[in-house]
C-alpha cells in the first residue's frame, strides 16, 4: 500500500487481451480481403488515381446492434448501386468525446446504464464490425482511446481523429502506425493549420509506448502513414464554401501536401442543425459538379430515423434514433447520395481546379 499512489482510483479491473478477443472473434479471409480492398480504394482517391467520392455516412454513435445492422443492410444496397461514383463507408463510432460528462459510447458503456462493462463492450463492438464487414460494406470510426485500436483496427477501412484530439501528439503518433487511411478534423475553433500539422506529424516515424495484441506494454516504432487528409468540420463559422476550401488548399500546398479535403456537412458546418446537412451537402455537390477535384469526400450523420433522443434511466428508447447528435433519417440520406453521385458525373465532364 502507498499513501502517494492511486489515491483517487476506486477500482481496477482486468482488461481482456486483444489477442484473446481476436482469437474468439477472428476475421475471415473474405472480411480481411474486403477491408484491404476498401483501404486500397480510399488510398487511390487520396493519391489522385481514383476520381470517386469517399462518403462516410452513418449514425453519430452506435448504441444498438440490431439497429446498426438494419442501417448497414440499407446502406449496403446504396453502396452497391452507386459504386461507380461513390466509395461508401459506414460511420460506426463506438467512442464519444464529451465536453463535460455523459455517455461515452458503446465500448465504454454498452448497456447504457453506467455499468461500464468495457470488456463486453469491446467484444460487442468487434462482433458488430465483423457482421457489417461480412456484408461487404466498408467501415469507418473515430480513434479516441489509444488502446482500443488493438481490438478492432484490423476491421477499419478508414479512421478519423476528432477535432478535440487532432492537436494531440499521442493521437498523431497513433495515426502514424495505423494501417488504414486517416482523416484529421480541423480544430474546434476552426483552425485548419492544426490538421495540416497533424498530417505532417502522422507521415513521420515515431516511437511511443503502447499495448501489444498479447496485452503486454511495449515500445512501438512506426513507419509513418502517408494516407492522411484534412476534414473540414467548421469552427466558429462554417468552412464548407469555396473560399474555405481554397484556404485549406493553400495551407496544404505550402506544407508540400496534396490539395485535398473531406467536408463534414454536420457539426459546425450545419450550425448543429441536423436538417441543414441537406443544404450543406447540396452546396458541396455544386462545387464538385463544377469541377473541383480538391474535395475528395463528405461525412454525413444519418440514422434510421431523424433527430435525437435523451438517454433517461428507466425510459424506453425509440428505435433507430440517435442518443447523441441528431441525425438525418435514412430516407433523407438517399437523395443526398444520389446528388453526390450526380456531382461526380458532372466533375468528370468539367475542368479540374
Amino acid at each position: 500500500m502507498s499513501n502517494c499512489d492511486d489515491l483517487r482510483i476506486g477500482a481496477i479491473k482486468p482488461l481482456i487481451s486483444p489477442q484473446i478477443l481476436l482469437e474468439k472473434l477472428p476475421a475471415s479471409a473474405s472480411v480481411q480481403n474486403a477491408v484491404a480492398a476498401a483501404r486500397a480504394a480510399i488510398s487511390q482517391v487520396l493519391a489522385g488515381q481514383d476520381d470517386r467520392l469517399v462518403v462516410v455516412v452513418g449514425p453519430c454513435s452506435i448504441h444498438d446492434h440490431s439497429q446498426a445492422m438494419e442501417y448497414a443492410q440499407l446502406l449496403r444496397a446504396q453502396a452497391d448501386r452507386l459504386a461507380e461514383d461513390l466509395i461508401v463507408v459506414m460511420r460506426v463510432y463506438f467512442e464519444k468525446p464529451r465536453t463535460t460528462v455523459g455517455w461515452k459510447g458503446y465500448i465504454n458503456d454498452p448497456h447504457l446504464d453506467g455499468s461500464y462493462a468495457i470488456n463486453e463492450g469491446l467484444e460487442l463492438a468487434r462482433k458488430l464490425l465483423l457482421e457489417i464487414s461480412a456484408l461487404g460494406l466498408a467501415v469507418g470510426t473515430e480513434f479516441l482511446d489509444l488502446l482500443s485500436p488493438q481490438f478492432i483496427s484490423d476491421l477499419i477501412s478508414w479512421g478519423a481523429i476528432g477535432a478535440r484530439t487532432t492537436e494531440s501528439q499521442t493521437h498523431r503518433q497513433l495515426a502514424s502506425g495505423l494501417s488504414c487511411p486517416v482523416g484529421f478534423k480541423n480544430g474546434t475553433e476552426g483552425s485548419i493549420k492544426v490538421a495540416v500539422d497533424a498530417i505532417l506529424a502522422a507521415r513521420s516515424q515515431h516511437a511511443f509506448i503502447g499495448m501489444t495484441k498479447s496485452g503486454q506494454s511495449a515500445i512501438f516504432e512506426t513507419l509513418g502513414n502517408r494516407d492522411c487528409h484534412v476534414i473540414l468540420r467548421g469552427g466558429k463559422t462554417p468552412n464548407y464554401d469555396r473560399a474555405s476550401v481554397q484556404t485549406a488548399a493553400e495551407l496544404l500546398r505550402s506544407a508540400g501536401l496534396r490539395e485535398q479535403v473531406m467536408i463534414d456537412v454536420s457539426h459546425a458546418n450545419s450550425s448543429k442543425q441536423f436538417l441543414r446537412q441537406i443544404e450543406v451537402a447540396q452546396t458541396v455537390a455544386e462545387q464538385i459538379e463544377s469541377g473541383d477535384r480538391r474535395i475528395i469526400g463528405l461525412m454525413i450523420e444519418s440514422h434510421l430515423h431523424e433527430g435525437r433522443q435523451d438517454l433517461e434511466p428507466g425510459q424506453p428508447l425509440k428505435p433507430g434514433v440517435s442518443i447523441t447528435d441528431p441525425c438525418l433519417s435514412f430516407t433523407q440520406t438517399v437523395p443526398i447520395l444520389d446528388r453526390l453521385a450526380q456531382a461526380v458525373h458532372g466533375r468528370r465532364k468539367g475542368v479540374s481546379t
